[in-house]
Formats: structure tokens, sequence, C-alpha cells
């Protein structure tokens, strides 16, 4: 389901998915987070339909976003999915907190661009 139509639906998944971390996270301190396996392991969950999601765009669409880290994204995706014993909290509150609220506004844009 590459191509315009499901990129404008991995883009809503996307949005989607960091809407639910902002959800989980409001109000929490890293203490907390470290202590709540429910908060955790969802956060955990959402940045990997991130990955997924971000892997099923078209090619033509992540080459017009080449500031956007995809590689990163996808890659940290695979690394949970596959190590999910040896995933890096720190790392994980980190990009909950200081890349995810970047990583929307650019996929807001980005769906405001393809349009209808």
């Amino acid at each position: 389901m590459k191509g315009r139509l499901g990129d404008k639906v991995r883009l809503q998944h996307i949005l989607d998915a960091i809407d639910e971390v902002e959800i989980y996270l409001e109000n929490v301190s890293y203490e907390q987070f470290l202590q709540n396996s429910e908060k955790r392991f969802a956060t955990i969950k959402q940045i990997e339909i991130i990955g997924e999601a971000c892997n099923a765009l078209s090619d033509e669409l992540k080459a017009q976003y080449p500031s956007i880290p995809w590689k990163s994204i996808i890659g940290f995706r695979n690394i949970s999915i596959h190590e999910y014993f040896g995933v890096n909290l720190q790392l994980v509150w980190e990009i909950a907190n200081n890349d995810l609220p970047a990583l929307k506004r650019e996929m807001t844009e980005m769906l405001a661009n393809l349009g209808d």
C-alpha cells in the first residue's frame, strides 16, 4: 500500500501513535516511567508502530524529506522488536520527549502537503 493514498494512511498512523505517547506520558516523570511497566511497554509499542509506518511510506515521499532520520526511526523499531529485553529505556524516554514532538510537526506538515 505504498503511494499517495497509502502515505496518507501511514502518516495518520504515525500521528495517532505520537498522540498516544503524549497521553501515556502526560505529567509523568522519568522515575514514574521507569516504575510503570504499562507506560514503558505502551510507549515502546507506539514507537514501534511509528517505525513500521515510516518503513511503509513510499520512497518518493521519504526522499522529499531528507532531514527526517528515516533509517534511525526504522532501525529503532527493528531493535525494539528483536532485542526487546535490551531496549534502552533512557533512549525511549528521550525519543518520546525530545524527538516525537518535532516528528509530529514534520508529519503534520507532510500530511497537509499531500492534500486530497
